[in-house]
């Protein structure tokens, strides 16, 4: 009998072939670059896109969630260097201790491990390992970038001065002084000097410092929305006293949703600020007068109208520093939908630098840069994607949340990249490294005969993330109800390349009411309409060979937009799918559920994404359906919302989707849609 453990961690004892498993790990000498990590373009097994490392014999780990940003990233680095030959280094970001999520995974390799109860301890071990320390400037963010990329190159760690001295490392460049706040200038500078000494294998696009939540900070709430507001019918001005706050130098003022699982928090579109009735502060968003008061602005976005608004667990904040004596402070803003207001005179939070994915950054030599989308800024990152090859991914995210997101994207499929959302993935220098045996074989179902119902496939988003895969899914996936009611779920095929460990257990403990399908858009996140015509089929021929070796048949995918609005499929999009993969079927991101054509001979039908939870859902639904006249199957996509939906919901929804409702999962939908389409 072969146990999980001994199975997920590669030991061969289920043989490929037969099953449909074939074992990842690492490839023959000639794909090697140094002496562990595996070439994407030449590694043994067929093509890989992203680079793989030498399977870990025995690693050595520590719990680093309660330590600075700037030590973690001290490690991270370290890590990168020393895991580059062979993996050695495994580190717990998450909290929890051994019920953490990176404990979890720690236990899935099967690979013998030793804790080190100060994983500082591990920089004098290892320190003969690395040539010595890249000084970052503490003063220009930015430059922990430049000293990422240098740290590949030169086999280092990433430092400040204090660091160096505290660990006896040598200094092999130090950056301090050498660049200044013009991002445009450092990020030119980097990709003309330090790019023609880099792997090209992969682009990698990380924040340099990261916003950490302050410990202690009490919130007084100012004002809340008590109702599940949605169409602006609130909108107004609202002159919100927020005196209680005062007490040390500055007020800090939140913005927040009030109902955090539905999507539509707070906007405001102009603020006024009076210390005892004279104004100290007046702007709109996302213009030069907001920008010395908007202390905290990562986790919002500013709408078309100009508006600044945050939904879920999004926030924003305001700091006011009134003058010495104040006694009243008010803030008067236009604002509508679910706001919650609240007020601190504590600094809420601190700014570190941004210690994840490095690892594998340093370990493949890639350069790594942190360019917004938009402005001058995104035409150099036009020509970091010009300095590479078509399909050429881009690791890790970009500036500006959701704008960010879709004008990056765009901005990468102009240029023949896709994406892989990964900035938050951790230890991957490991997890490419452990074998697991993945299935290539499409799932078996029964087909059933399309009667008068409404058929619902339900799917979790995210899945083209990787980071999302290893950390939340597993949350998700972990819930004691997960299989009482079907469920598709996104996962990236690209996870057989940097976390096949983190795939097979997906596949392996998957129960028959649960279905991977491959998330946005193929082999990556990319908007296919936007790709160069002469590249487009490079991306579907490699989303193809992914698609087969993790046996998926079934795609979540996005187009590129148009006036603030998806584009659906053209037929040479569907065309390019029909040729070059086995899908059966693709789910478009649409939200409105109104989309149902043939593309390429395949079904395209467009997802329809309700807010709220299960009762809510299920009255969407009974609206959107209410036109159905019951003489023919009515087929509908319903979007889960991965952030802030657990498998539990969805059993709680599928009690509610009684007749003339049948909830399936994908496979089965897609074949009785095929049937009468």
């Amino acid at each position: 009998m072969v146990s999980r453990r001994t199975f997920l961690a590669g030991s061969g004892a289920v043989a490929a072939g037969g099953l449909g498993w074939f074992q990842t790990g690492p490839a023959t000498a000639t794909g090697q670059v140094g002496s562990g990590l595996v070439s994407a373009a030449h590694s043994g097994g067929g093509r890989r896109l992203l680079p793989t490392f030498a399977r870990p014999r025995h690693l050595h780990y520590g719990d680093v969630s309660k330590l600075s940003g700037g030590d973690q990233t001290l490690l991270t680095t370290l890590q990168g260097v020393v895991n580059r030959s062979r993996p050695e280094l495994y580190f717990l970001y998450s909290p929890g201790g051994a019920d953490g999520v990176d404990a979890r995974w720690l236990r899935n390799t099967g690979v013998p491990a030793t804790r080190y109860a100060d994983p500082l301890d591990l920089v004098a071990k290892y320190r003969h390992r690395v040539r010595g320390a890249i000084l970052h400037d503490p003063e220009v963010p930015d430059s922990l970038n430049v000293a990422t990329t240098l740290a590949g190159l030169e086999n280092a760690v990433v430092a400040d001065a204090a660091q160096a001295k505290a660990h006896g490392l040598r200094v092999v460049k130090d950056l301090r002084g050498l660049f200044d706040d013009d991002r445009l200038k450092t990020y030119r500078w980097q990709l003309e000097h330090l790019f023609p000494r880099c792997s090209h294998q992969l682009l990698a696009g990380l924040p340099p410092t990261m916003v950490v939540q302050a410990e202690n900070v009490t919130w007084r709430e100012i004002a809340r929305e008590t109702r599940q507001i949605r169409d602006e019918s609130n909108r107004g001005t609202y002159t919100l006293d927020v005196s209680p706050a005062l007490g040390q130098d500055a007020v800090y003022v939140r913005f927040q949703d009030s109902f955090g699982d539905d999507g539509w928090g707070p906007s405001i579109l102009s603020l006024t600020a009076k210390a005892n009735g004279t104004t100290l502060a007046t702007f709109r968003p996302g213009t030069p007068e907001e920008a010395p008061y908007l202390f905290d602005g990562v986790n919002s976005s500013i709408g078309a109208a100009g508006n600044r608004f945050a939904d879920g667990g999004g926030y924003f904040i305001y700091k006011f520093t009134p003058p010495a004596g104040t006694t009243s402070l008010t803030v008067t803003v236009e604002m509508w939908n679910q706001y919650l207001v609240t007020a601190t005179d504590t600094a809420p939070t601190r700014i570190e630098p941004f210690p994840y994915f490095r690892d594998y950054v340093v370990a493949t030599k890639a350069l790594v840069s942190w360019l917004p989308p938009n402005g001058p800024t995104g035409e150099l990152l036009k020509e970091h994607f010009a300095a590479v090859g078509p399909t050429t991914p881009y690791a890790g995210w970009f500036a500006n949340d959701v704008a960010g997101e879709w004008s990056g994207v765009d901005l990468a499929a102009q240029g023949g990249s896709e994406v892989l959302p990964a900035d938050f993935y951790m230890n991957g220098t490991v997890l490419s490294g452990v074998a697991a045996p993945i299935s290539n074989k499409v799932r078996k179902f029964t087909p059933i005969t399309p009667k008068k119902k409404i058929y619902v496939t339900l799917t979790f988003g995210e899945g083209d993330n990787v980071q999302y895969c290893q950390r939340h899914m597993r949350d998700l996936w972990d819930d004691p109800r997960r299989g009482d009611a079907p469920v598709n779920w996104t996962v990236s095929p690209l996870l057989a390349d940097i976390g096949p460990a983190i795939l097979s257990h997906y596949q392996r403990t998957a129960t028959r009411n649960d279905l991977l399908i491959c998330g946005p858009s193929g082999a990556g996140y990319t908007y296919p309409g936007a790709w160069p015509a002469d590249q487009l089929d490079a991306y579907f021929q490699l989303s193809g060979t992914y698609l087969r070796r993790t046996g998926m048949d079934l795609v979540y995918a996005y187009n590129h937009r148009e006036n603030d609005a998806w584009v659906p499929f053209s037929e040479t999009i569907g065309r390019g799918y029909a040729e070059h993969t086995q899908l059966r079927g693709i789910i478009q991101s649409w939200e409105k559920g109104d989309l149902l054509v043939r593309r390429g001979g395949l079904p395209v039908i467009g997802n329809f994404s309700p807010p709220g939870k299960a009762a809510e859902y299920r009255a969407a639904l009974d609206q959107h359906t209410k036109s159905w006249t019951g003489d023919a199957p009515l087929f509908i996509a319903g979007a889960i919302n991965a952030w802030s939906w657990t498998p539990s919901d969805v059993a709680e929804l599928a009690e509610l989707l009684t007749a003339p409702y049948e909830l399936v999962l994908g496979n089965v939908f897609f074949d009785a849609l095929n049937r009468v389409l």
